[in-house]
C-alpha cells in the first residue's frame, strides 16, 4: 500500500495558489488539502498547479456556523459538496453535521452525503471533529453501527480534547473508528487541547507515541482491506490552535515547520 502525505492549505492563506503549491513541492509533499475560497481565479490557478505537479488533491468541505434547521443545513451542505465534487478531487474531507442535532437528524445529513457521493462518484470522508456529528468516540460508534461503511478521517485529537482523556477507557469505540478510517489528520492533541504546542518536545512524547500507535493500526487495517493508497495529512494549525506567547503575539512554534517535520518523521516510522 502506498502512503501519500498531504499538505493542508489551512494556515497558508497569505500565499497565492501557485506560491502555495511551489512551497508544497519544495517541501516534499505528495498532495494538498484545500478548502477553496470563493475565488474563481484562485480555484483555477490551484487546480492548474496541482495538475502540473502531479499532486494528489483532497477537497475540503467546511461551512460557516449558522443558526438553522437540519433541512436548511442539508441544503447548504449539498450545494458546497456538489461544488467541491465538480473540481474532481481524489476525495472530499467533510466537516459533517452538528453535535447538537439529534441522532436522527445527523443520519439525514449522512444519507444526503451518501446520495451525493453516489451521484458524483467522489468519496466523502467525515472528519472526527468537535462540533460535528462525530465529535466523540462513543457517539461515533453509534453511527458506525447504523452506517457500517461510514468513511472517517481520523483526527482523534478532538476526541482526547472532548473526553479530557487519552481514551484509555474507550478503546472499543476507538478500534471501531480505526476500522472505518480512510484518511488521517496527523495532529497530536492532549487531554486539554486538540493540538500540543510541539509534538517533538520531550514532554509530549507520551502523546506522540499514543497517536502514532493509533495511526499504525489504521495503516495495518487498510493493508488488510487491500486499500491501494492511504492519505495522511500532518495538520497542525495556525492560531488559535497554535499557542501564542502572552502580550507578544509570538507563536510558540512554526506551523509550517512542525507539519513538515511531522511528515518527515512519519515517512520514517510509517513508510
Amino acid at each position: 500500500m502506498k502512503i501519500k502525505y498531504i499538505c493542508p492549505f489551512w494556515g497558508s492563506d497569505n500565499l497565492s495558489a501557485k506560491g502555495f503549491i511551489q512551497k508544497v513541492v519544495e517541501s516534499g509533499y505528495d498532495g494538498v488539502e484545500v478548502n477553496s475560497p470563493d475565488d474563481s481565479e484562485f480555484e483555477k490557478d490551484i487546480l492548474e498547479a496541482i495538475k502540473e505537479n502531479n499532486l494528489a488533491y483532497v477537497g475540503q468541505q467546511w461551512l460557516e456556523p449558522k443558526n438553522e434547521t437540519v433541512d436548511e443545513y442539508i441544503s447548504r451542505l449539498e450545494t458546497l459538496l456538489l461544488k467541491r465534487a465538480a473540481l474532481k478531487p481524489d476525495f472530499i474531507n467533510s466537516h459533517t453535521g452538528k453535535d447538537y442535532f439529534s441522532f436522527e437528524d445527523n443520519c439525514k445529513v449522512l444519507d444526503k452525503c451518501y446520495e451525493i457521493s453516489e451521484k458524483t462518484g467522489i468519496d466523502i470522508v467525515h472528519e472526527t471533529h468537535r462540533g460535528r456529528f462525530n465529535f466523540c468516540a462513543a457517539t461515533t460508534s453509534k453511527f458506525i453501527d447504523k452506517f457500517p461503511d461510514l468513511k472517517l478521517n481520523a483526527d482523534f485529537s478532538h476526541w482526547t480534547n472532548v473526553s479530557e482523556s487519552m481514551l484509555e477507557d474507550q478503546q472499543n469505540s476507538v478500534n471501531k473508528a480505526i476500522k472505518n478510517a480512510r484518511y488521517i489528520h496527523a495532529r497530536v492533541g492532549d487531554t486539554q487541547s486538540a493540538q500540543v504546542n510541539n509534538p517533538f518536545a520531550p514532554e509530549n512524547k507520551g502523546y506522540l507515541d499514543t497517536f502514532v500507535g493509533w495511526w499504525k493500526k489504521i495503516i495495518a487495517n487498510a493493508n488488510e482491506l487491500g486499500i491501494d493508497t492511504l492519505y495522511i495529512c500532518p495538520e497542525f494549525g495556525p492560531w488559535p490552535y497554535l499557542s501564542f506567547v502572552p502580550f507578544t503575539n509570538e507563536p510558540v512554534a512554526d506551523q509550517w515547520e512542525v507539519n513538515k517535520q511531522m511528515m518527515e518523521y512519519l515517512r520514517g516510522v510509517l513508510g
